[in-house]
């Protein structure tokens, strides 16, 4: 499965995404003028998330590096072809013995192939018998569990947050936002995507009309389940009970800090206390990422924290609190929601409803995980 020299070194110099037809919007371009040309364009690039153009243009690299190494062709492809590409790359492994692809990425590496035959108007190889079964003997032969990232639960939250770096100069920038981005990814179940594209915009501080209680309103855009923003989703993150473990306390230090006209001064002089202060707050206007990257050296960027940063800060902190970092990720935060509050008893539909999910199943899994006896007829055999 390794890359041709002449393909690798032309990855590098492909910047567009592999789902546009350039050839057809040539053709448009000579129909209309650049700036009809362009705004079609644009819309056509943002029909598929980043994830999934990135990911895409990531597998149909590895296809056509196949094909020029196999003396095949990439565009159209032949069925046999696919699927012996496929197969082979199920055959991999990695240097401890583990399938290098799992069924899912090989089914999302076809999902590749079509896509790129459908926008070039050509019918798709994956449609025919031979690929679809050969997928199909690849899921039937991996019957194995999917591995999947375990939960951070509330003791577990704690002894990240309790790894978070000093206070103070360079190092408080990251402290807040840390506190904040786990905070918020824990109590709001959200995807390490999520995290990612949240910006200040999208959050409110308001109170509980019940109890004049604090508490954020997140609003959020394009997500997993809507590409479209359509249904405007919004999480509810109410104040915690300790001032550690309070998302909106959290929210309030680190948006000082953004809004600090000298930040090196602010965060020299800060203290920390262990009193509540997100009854009193109220924010100055800010814009920009929620979570945007900051430097080693203290310096908060402009650009946002990709998901996989949101992920490896999970890593980190998972590594410095004495836990093995492989069995935690960005979707630890989500799975810790769900687990945790079914420990605490919440029904699956108060579960759903925060987490935005619409499969009761996926639910249910969690449920399982945190209380295997729960409604389990196991429990009245008598033994």
């Amino acid at each position: 499965m390794t890359l041709p020299e002449p393909v690798r070194a032309g990855l590098d110099r492909v910047t567009h995404g592999a789902l546009v037809d350039f050839a057809a919007l040539d053709q448009v371009r000579r129909r209309f003028d650049e700036e009809q040309a362009s705004s079609l364009r644009a819309y056509l690039s943002a029909a598929q998330s980043p994830n999934t153009l990135r990911a895409y243009r990531s597998d149909w690299v590895g296809w056509a590096g196949w094909c020029e190494a196999e003396g095949r062709q990439a565009l159209p492809a032949d069925p046999v072809d696919v699927a012996v590409y496929l197969a082979v790359a199920a055959d991999a492994v990695k240097p401890d013995g583990s399938p290098a692809f799992s069924p899912s990425t090989l089914e999302r590496k076809a999902a590749a192939i079509a896509a790129v035959h459908a926008s070039a108007g050509l019918p798709s190889p994956t449609r025919s018998d031979v690929v679809r079964l050969t997928l199909r003997g690849v899921r039937r032969t991996r019957r194995a569990q999917p591995r999947r990232k375990r939960p951070v639960l509330l003791a577990t939250l704690e002894a990240l947050l309790a790894e978070r770096p000093p206070q103070g100069w360079p190092t408080g920038a990251a402290r807040r936002r840390d506190a904040l981005l786990l905070l918020v990814g824990f109590a709001g179940a959200l995807r390490r995507s999520e995290l990612a594209a949240l910006r200040l915009e999208d959050v409110t501080v308001d109170v509980d009309p019940r109890t004049h209680e604090p508490l954020l309103l997140v609003e959020l855009g394009v997500t997993k389940t809507d590409q479209t923003g359509a249904h405007r989703q919004r999480v509810v993150l109410p104040r915690g009970a300790r001032r550690h473990t309070c998302p909106v306390c959290a929210f309030a230090d680190w948006a000082d800090a953004l809004g600090a006209a000298d930040l090196r001064a602010y965060l020299e002089d800060a203290v920390e206390s262990t009193v509540h202060r997100c009854h009193s707050y109220r924010p100055g206007p800010l814009s920009g990422p929620l979570f945007p990257a900051v430097s080693r050296h203290g310096r908060i960027g402009g650009k946002p924290m990709s998901d996989k940063a949101v992920s490896d800060v999970v890593k980190r902190y998972a590594l410095r609190a004495g836990l093995d970092p492989a069995l935690f990720g960005g979707h630890s935060l989500r799975a810790g929601f769900a687990t945790q509050a079914a420990l605490g008893g919440a029904s699956d539909r108060e579960i759903m409803r925060q987490g935005r999910w619409t499969n009761s199943r996926t639910v249910h899994r969690y449920i399982r995980t945190a209380n295997p006896l729960e409604d389990n007829a196991v429990t009245r055999l008598g033994l």
